[in-house]
């Protein structure tokens, strides 16, 4: 089963989750304030003019002789008092004949008319209704002549703070226009309208947060189990655990590819860290041996000085056996240290000087200073190589010169063979020694090219040997981009095969 977080490890204010959850629900209220603004401006200038033209209309379906006879009475109301009776009208009748012909919803508005001049008669007390109408400025009556830039309302404020919504519709007699009819009312039915459209997305809106902090949290709970699985794989391996890894397929692209970095990485460390740990054991074993190695040579020495200093300096047989091992462990001491130098320089890569060379040549060039080494051994060439390699032409006579004198050391002084094969292949040369020795035990064989490993010390000891020929050929060959193996045989000898690529 895959391990999970506590709760109380994610919801804290400095959690990826806690921040996901909050920054979506602050963006999803800032989205859900900015609707409420746009439906309010939206829905009030919708209500507004949906209401502006439904008067528009209801004033349109009086007839026209209705408005005539209203502004009619009102103008005789004006100049006589039918209250007083100056006049013999039934002003009740007037009244109710012209109320029946007005529309319902205009009877809680202030009707008036305006004439062409901006004058203004007040016809609400045709219908027995009181209230002054509010007054337009001239621009915006002079707007209402031209219906293409006429408005279809205004909103005013009036004397008592109140908010009105005014329509102008045009009055015509006889084909000819003669003002407006303009309908006043108050706009506080759209604001109750408004106030209960906005309360009732609010409540929306407050649900939608709930229900999305709910859904979130399952959400984006599921949406971190692959990031969660990575940090806790990584805490594991922060704990020492560097065989670990990460999970590559968890439905998530950037995860995945995150994950597959994430293990690219931790195998280079963890290749790192063993090469670290191998390089150590190397080195302290190499500290160790080479230290064995110079005492050695430094323990005879100080033993022939002492020799010497007891008196022995006086007799020529003695000094001269005792000078002649002192110079012949000097010469080891000056051959060893020669190959530690020439390793250091190895493990930093030198720069060769490489040209074109025929190995055929060069191992012919050689010929008389390997049967010098080889004394009465028997040397065979089989040489048919007819390809140019790449080389650094010391020190491939150094790698050639290592493994013959190798050969030599373990082969028999009166009845040894080497035999020196050079052929060409498909993808380079392959350069071999053969010789009739003893053979490599097989458990020898994978440490061969170790620094100061000998498969028989007592051998190599005795020919001044101390490990180092095999691994300097190795990492000589390996800088050629070559390939140094070995075969051997026990009673059968050995052969060490060098593959260099051609030109």
């Amino acid at each position: 089963m895959k391990k999970r977080f506590s709760i109380h490890k994610i919801v804290t204010p400095n959690s990826l989750r806690f921040q996901l959850l909050s920054r979506s629900l602050f963006f999803l209220a800032i989205i859900l304030v900015l609707i409420g603004i746009f439906q309010y401006a939206f829905l009030k200038d919708f209500i507004l003019g949906s209401t502006a033209a439904s008067i528009r209309s209801q004033i349109a379906s009086v007839p026209r002789d209705t408005w005539t006879q209203m502004l009619l009475y009102a103008e005789i109301n004006a100049k006589f008092n039918l209250d007083k009776g100056l006049v013999e009208v039934e002003p009740g009748k007037i009244q109710d004949n012209l109320s029946n012909r007005i529309p319902f919803s205009l009877m809680d508005a202030t009707i008036a008319f305006v004439d062409l001049s901006g004058n203004m008669t007040n016809l609400s007390n045709s219908l027995n209704r009181s209230g002054a109408p509010p007054a337009l400025s001239s621009d915006q009556y002079q707007q209402a002549l031209n219906p293409s830039e006429s408005p279809q309302f205004w909103v005013v404020d009036a004397s008592d703070g109140k908010e009105l919504l005014v329509v102008l519709h045009p009055l015509e007699l006889r084909g000819y226009l003669i003002g407006f009819i303009q309908v006043s009312l108050s706009t506080q039915f759209v604001q109750d309208l408004l106030f209960r459209q906005l309360f009732i997305f609010m409540m929306l809106s407050v649900l939608a947060l709930v229900g999305g902090l709910v859904a979130y949290q399952a959400v984006i709970k599921k949406t971190l189990v692959p990031l969660s699985n990575i940090v806790h794989t990584m805490e594991s391996i922060d704990a020492g655990n560097l065989n670990e890894r990460l999970p590559v397929e968890q439905g998530q692209k950037e995860i995945d590819t995150l994950a597959v970095s994430l293990n690219g990485m931790l195998e280079r460390l963890e290749s790192s860290f063993t090469a670290e740990k191998e390089a150590k054991e190397q080195m302290r074993r190499f500290v160790a041996d080479a230290s064995h190695e110079l005492r050695t040579p430094l323990t005879s020495i100080h033993g022939f000085l002492e020799v010497l200093l007891r008196g022995a300096m006086n007799q020529p047989e003695k000094l001269q056996k005792s000078l002649t091992s002192m110079y012949a462990e000097s010469e080891r001491m000056k051959k060893l240290i020669q190959d530690l130098l020439l390793l250091a320089k190895l493990d930093r890569s030198p720069h060769l000087e490489k040209v074109e060379k025929d190995l055929e040549v060069l191992i012919l060039e050689m010929e008389p200073q390997l049967r010098m080494l080889a004394e009465e051994r028997e040397v065979q060439l089989d040489l048919s190589s007819e390809g140019l390699v790449l080389v650094d032409v010391d020190k491939m006579k150094q790698v050639i010169l290592n493994l013959f004198h190798n050969a030599v050391q373990h082969t028999d002084p009166d009845k040894g063979l080497i035999q020196i094969s050079l052929k060409s292949e498909a993808s380079g040369v392959e350069l071999s020694v053969q010789d009739n020795g003893p053979g490599i035990p097989e458990e020898h064989i994978p440490h061969l090219f170790e620094r100061f490993y000998r498969s028989d010390s007592s051998r190599t000891r005795k020919y001044g040997g101390a490990g180092l020929g095999l691994a300097i050929t190795h990492s000589l060959v390996e800088l050629h981009g070559g390939i140094l193996r070995v075969e051997s045989k026990l009673g059968e000898g050995s052969r060490f095969i060098v593959r260099l690529p051609k030109v």
